[in-house]
């Protein structure tokens, strides 16, 4: 088949092509392929420049030749990388009955691997409806969208020449990942880096992060996503906001190019790969934060960018009663519908791509429970897609992450098939509310630290299942933990109501920054208890970028809008609290050098080594008697460092850790050891830098030791 429908340049040929989604580039030519199962019409147009409000070439598919189930496809000839493309769909346009095919829009590849031109909400040609019409999104838009720029490019990521590149494959319980986003991180002028705010900036502190010790990076979203879809202002400054963090995917395979050092479309892929190469090169992995639980497309008043109009009723989750609206059980407007076929193969095609030909080493899923969901929201965990992503054989050894939470009200944390971690979020509201103070907390306490078994040993898995963070992107930075008894969210632009109430923080006197050096020792103390903490826990620990010296946002709990001096990492701090810095560094060495801290099993509270020490003990201001009352505010225990943990060449020491969370000194009885060996001190957080954390333990002469307020300590024997 060689004829055009409509337009065609000489150089242009078709031929029927082969069922494969998204573009293959082949000797001559490329073949392309789309999935719609209710459209009646589609056609593909290529641009020669994404700006280009004309295409160069525009094909009609033949229904007969084109078409294999309903899968859409053609093979162009020199048809070539660099081009520009886009697919329009024609059928019923019925929101009522879930239908919304426009055929004037052109929508983007949901498998494109770069998009080119800026998505802006504010261009009315996007839409499928007419948004001066008073039936809303009832009524049918005849505006052009190919005018928009925003377009799919042809691409082929395999060319990079990844050398010699090999995954770190760090075992999970020797991880220590670290929460950054790729633009706040260095954005700031004091970051001192070349190329702020992008792909190359991040690469310029691979020796820092090296430095602190993290093995790990998980990189907040890097899907295509726009920047401007957020139509509020800041209601302090007056400047718009922009949803900066980027959890609003337009698609699942492209990189954005918010993030890419220059101007040259597909630029970002290389910059990224580039990224990877030298990240692994320094031994780090790279783990991805994906969103695949919803997209940019948003409700029914939301843009059609390619979703919507390819199959709006595969793709997401309607309301049974009512198919013109949209299940939102992510909380953003709409939900992708993962328990169908077509997406859940776009899903694991994705995560496929994503480890083979960019060589991440594994994924956060953001709102995870809903890949846990059938068609009804019902949770079927072991039969839905996450089980299918745990199998994948070319995802083996990936590392995969569940937030295993949804805007619905679902919680399924310690229920995910096995194979995945989890955030775990009770790890991070025990630990915050036992260095506040609360009351009721301890005996959760003991269980957290010891890697919650109950969250996950019912299912036979590990204690590095279980993700331990106190803070992460989404909430109080650890210095606002200590410095804010409430949200300040007024720069928001929604009169302070989002973001959550539930922080368990306490300012210590002063709301905000202060010069009282009482309380800010006081906030550095406490900081150095949630450090402690996190590092002798069973589990798998994760740092928010920043939070090592003490990063604020001013109170603002939820600054996914805010690309400015609130989200951005202020540098100048890292020489203000290098002593909460070097205490962090200090305490993610400890981690290291201490397999007892990292434990492959779960802890039987017997003694498995034949030393007469069970593998854990647990204690109270007197040895073996642990206060697990409701007005109790402290807890002991000792690790036996004789139990033989899978990787480790030799015996541990044992660790004796003891928090007092009270406001009143305590002085606690330590254990006595066998065999000769004393106890070291190497952590007292009452202490002040360099003494807090003894990188030469000293031996403590007497059995009992004073545990200030609000303090921790940790011994190891010798």
């Amino acid at each position: 088949m060689e004829e055009t429908k409509i337009k065609e340049k000489a150089q242009f040929k078709v031929s029927k092509g082969f069922p494969v989604l998204g573009t293959s580039i082949d000797r001559g030519g490329v073949n392309f392929g789309v999935f719609t199962r209710n459209g009646t019409s589609v056609t593909l147009e290529i641009y020669e420049n994404y700006y280009d409000e004309e295409p160069a070439f525009k094909y009609v598919l033949d229904k007969k030749e084109n078409r294999t189930g309903n899968i859409w496809h053609v093979f162009v000839e020199q048809a070539r990388a660099g081009m520009s493309y886009g697919w329009r769909i024609d059928g019923p346009y019925n929101p009522e009955e879930g239908f919304r095919f426009n055929k004037n829009k052109l929508l983007l590849d949901p498998y494109a691997k770069v998009i080119g031109g800026s998505l802006d909400f504010s261009e009315e040609s996007i839409f499928g409806y007419d948004k001066n019409d008073p039936k809303k999104d009832l009524s049918f838009s005849t505006l052009d969208s190919a005018k928009s720029q925003v377009k799919s490019f042809i691409w082929d990521s395999r060319g990079y020449n990844w050398k010699n590149d090999e995954n770190p494959r760090h075992p999970l319980n020797d991880m220590i990942i670290y929460e950054l986003h790729v633009r706040l991180y260095t954005i700031n002028p004091n970051s001192n880096v070349e190329h702020r705010g992008t792909y190359k900036g991040i690469a310029e502190k691979i020796n820092y992060l090296k430095g602190l010790g993290v093995n790990a990076v998980e990189l907040m979203p890097i899907f295509a996503f726009p920047l401007n879809d957020n139509p509020k202002v800041n209601t302090i400054t007056g400047e718009k906001l922009k949803n900066v963090w980027g959890y609003n995917p337009v698609n699942f395979f492209s990189v954005t190019s918010n993030y890419r050092y220059g101007v040259k479309i597909g630029e970002e892929i290389i910059q990224f790969q580039d990224l990877v190469f030298e990240l692994h090169k320094n031994g780090i992995e790279v783990i991805l934060d994906v969103v695949f639980n919803h997209t940019a497309e948003g409700n029914e008043l939301g843009p059609t960018l390619n979703f919507r109009g390819l199959e709006n009723s595969v793709y997401y989750l309607l309301k049974k009663d009512n198919p013109r609206y949209y299940e939102n059980f992510s909380g953003t407007g709409n939900t992708i519908n993962s328990s169908h076929y077509v997406v859940k193969q776009m899903i694991l095609d994705s995560l496929r791509y994503w480890v083979s030909e960019m060589h991440v080493d594994g994924f956060r899923f953001d709102l995870a429970s809903i890949l846990g969901r059938d068609s009804k929201g019902n949770w079927i965990g072991d039969l839905s897609l996450l089980k299918d992503i745990a199998d994948d054989p070319i995802l083996a050894g990936t590392k995969l992450i569940a937030e295993g939470w949804d805007a619905a009200g679902g919680y399924y944390v310690g229920d995910f098939p096995t194979g995945w971690a989890e955030w775990n979020g009770k790890f991070r509201d025990t630990v915050r509310r036992f260095v506040k103070g609360d009351n009721g907390v301890v005996s959760d306490l003991a269980t957290r630290i010891a890697g919650s078994p109950d969250l996950f040993e019912k299912r036979g898995r590990k204690p590095y299942n279980s993700v331990n963070f106190i803070t992460s992107h989404d909430g109080f930075t650890m210095w606002d933990l200590v410095s804010y008894n409430n949200k300040h969210n007024d720069a928001n632009g929604e009169n302070n109501r989002d973001g959550t109430d539930a922080n368990y923080s306490f300012n210590y006197g002063v709301e905000g920054e202060t010069n009282d050096e009482n309380i800010i020792k006081l906030r550095k103390q406490q900081i150095k208890n949630f450090i402690t903490i996190l590092m002798v826990s069973q589990g798998l620990p994760m740092i928010l970028m920043g939070d090592e010296f003490c990063r604020t946002q001013f109170g603002n709990n939820n600054a996914y809008c805010q690309d400015n001096y609130i989200s951005w990492v202020d540098w100048s701090r890292k020489v203000k609290f290098n002593d909460i810095f070097n205490f962090t560094k200090n305490m993610i060495h400890f981690r290291k050098v201490h397999c007892a801290l990292r434990r492959d099993r779960f802890f039987t509270g017997r003694d498995l080594s034949g030393d007469g020490i069970a593998d854990i003990t647990w204690h109270g201001v007197k040895p073996f008697k642990p206060d697990f009352g409701y007005y109790s505010h402290s807890l002991a225990f000792m690790i036996s460092g004789d139990d033989y943990i899978q990787g480790c060449k030799e015996k541990d020491s044992d660790i004796y850790v003891a928090l007092n969370a009270f406001i009143k000194d305590l002085q606690f009885e330590i254990p006595k050891l066998q065999n000769g060996k004393k106890w070291y001190r190497v952590v007292d957080t009452s202490e002040e830098s360099p003494n807090d954390f003894l990188l030469e333990p000293s031996i403590v002469k007497d059995n009992h030791y004073t545990v200030h307020s609000r303090s921790s300590i940790v011994l190891i024997s010798k």
